[in-house]
């Protein structure tokens, strides 16, 4: 498998293990940015799933839960990007 589906695939594996337990001990309340907001950053996702071997993750999922097992994906950014710059038009619905 190349690089970059395995990338996808850790995303993946990052995205259904917030689903699962969006308050999980790996996760983040973020309040400062966004009420209801949380982060998750995908190096947590390592050994989640066989398939999404990938040494060094970089990113992080910032979402919300909406629903019980559903969680809304807000933004995915680079772990040395600064949040605080992609949340100010946000508004909650």
């Amino acid at each position: 498998m190349d690089g970059r589906r395995r990338y996808a695939a850790i995303i993946a594996a990052a995205m259904r293990k917030v689903a699962a337990d969006p308050k999980g001990p790996a996760t983040r309340g973020r309040a400062e940015l966004l009420t209801g907001i949380r982060s998750f950053h995908v190096r947590y996702a390592r050994g989640y799933d066989p398939e999404a071997k990938v040494r060094r993750p970089v990113h992080v999922l910032y979402y919300r839960a909406v629903a019980p097992n559903l969680v809304e994906i807000v933004r995915v950014l680079h772990d040395r990007m600064e949040p605080s710059r992609y949340f100010g038009d946000q508004t909650t619905d």
